[in-house]
């Protein structure tokens, strides 16, 4: 398109956000108001569920997908605006769903038009709701080494073995699960990868409490579960081209997830200066922590140029497969540095998740960051990150990588 084209484009998309995003949904996030679809789909609010509707109904859930499966068709360009301005309007996203970030996409390349069919207008429109089954207690980062088995029997696949560290699946109406179905060597040449509905029987989960005190994560069990083999994604056996296509996908959701995350009520920069002062001259008390500040606030500027420098390869079809890996370790970890540097703002207030006397929004800080500790292990750990970074993009000596 051209640059006409697309200023056109942003004023019309401008002019219909004002119109349809009512201002209560023109807030920081609030993580208890989120929109997250499903069989079980609750809205917080008439105007959540209007903001939504309106967003399902011109295709804006899922801007780049195409119209016949629920998206906008828009190019990528469009939808970069689409975001911006979002962004500027200050927007709360219409839709959070691991269907939208991660399966669908894979579906869209390796999928039938069946389950294209099926699935991926479901997603836009938040009817259905998914969880990812990939970790299992004893293969972790070592995903390979999966254990859950889907055995050949006939008609369907009967499933049995567990996944952990599954997001929100006591919550989910599907699953999407790599299985084993052949003892073949390598070890990733005998993985499937299924589509599961969580209401068929043999399916439970039991919750698993976080140093937060929340219970985001659930294990889930397999007992006999019979899966139709129309439910089976890609090739038998060919699950980890699948796998690998997805977690793609959530490398990159997990390198922009502090996006997604309720905002504090301060920024850091307006946390500091309140919780610490300011001296003569108008800068932060503290001069150590001034500095690492002022560090961090580059790493964030740097890792947002990496972004675009992504944005524009993929225009350009020259796509570094290396570089996600790089969003998704320095996004996570500086996610991470922030946390920490906002208790070190806090200090006494940052040391209870529950005491009354704090402010409730400090407070929430505080769970923020202890949820936070999740981000450098999902997705990948940081240390199988570095390592897979290590060969691919630095060609240096590695012990055996698991990718």
């Amino acid at each position: 398109m051209s640059q006409d084209q697309l200023a056109l484009f942003r004023t019309e998309v401008s002019a219909w956000l004002k119109t349809h995003c009512p201002a209560s949904q023109r807030q920081p996030i609030v993580r208890e108001e989120q929109i997250w679809g499903g069989r079980r789909r609750v809205f917080p609010s008439a105007d959540a569920k209007q903001w939504f509707e309106a967003c399902r109904d011109r295709g804006y859930t899922a801007p780049e997908w195409p119209v016949e499966y629920g998206g906008a068709g828009l190019t990528p360009e469009q939808a970069k605006i689409l975001k911006q301005e979002m962004a500027r309007l200050q927007c709360r996203p219409p839709l959070y769903c691991q269907g939208l970030w991660m399966l669908g996409p894979a579906l869209l390349v390796y999928g039938s038009e069946a389950q294209k069919r099926e699935h991926l207008s479901a997603i836009c429109r938040g009817e259905i709701r998914w969880a990812q089954g990939y970790s299992e207690p004893s293969a972790g980062s070592d995903l390979a080494n999966l254990k859950t088995k889907a055995e050949d029997c006939g008609d369907h696949f009967l499933v049995n073995g567990t996944k952990i560290w599954t997001t929100k699946a006591d919550e989910a109406d599907w699953i999407f699960c790599l299985v084993r179905t052949s003892d073949a060597s390598p070890k990733q040449a005998g993985i499937s990868f299924l589509l599961i509905d969580m209401a068929s029987e043999g399916v439970s989960t039991s919750p698993i409490q976080l140093i937060s005190g929340e219970s985001e994560f659930c294990q889930t069990f397999f007992d006999n579960v019979q899966v139709p083999k129309a439910n089976l994604v890609g090739e038998l056996n060919g699950g980890w081209a699948v796998a690998k296509e997805l977690l793609k996908h959530e490398r990159k959701m997990m390198a922009a997830f502090d996006g997604m995350l309720e905002k504090p009520a301060m920024s850091l920069l307006e946390l500091a200066h309140y919780a610490v002062g300011v001296d003569q001259d108008g800068r932060l008390g503290n001069s150590e922590l001034r500095s690492d500040i002022a560090q961090h606030l580059m790493r964030e500027q740097a890792i947002s140029q990496l972004g675009e420098r992504i944005y524009w390869q993929g225009k350009a079809k020259q796509s570094d497969p290396r570089l996600p890996l790089l969003m998704k370790h320095l996004g996570t970890t500086e996610t991470q540095t922030k946390d920490e540097l906002i208790l070190r703002a806090l200090g006494d207030e940052g040391l209870s998740m529950e005491d009354e006397c704090v402010p409730e929004g400090l407070r929430k800080m505080v769970k923020q960051w202890a949820f936070n500790k999740a981000l450098t292990i999902a997705g990948g750990t940081s240390e199988v990150q570095l390592n897979i970074i290590a060969k691919r993009a630095l060609s240096m000596p590695t012990s055996e990588v698991k990718s």
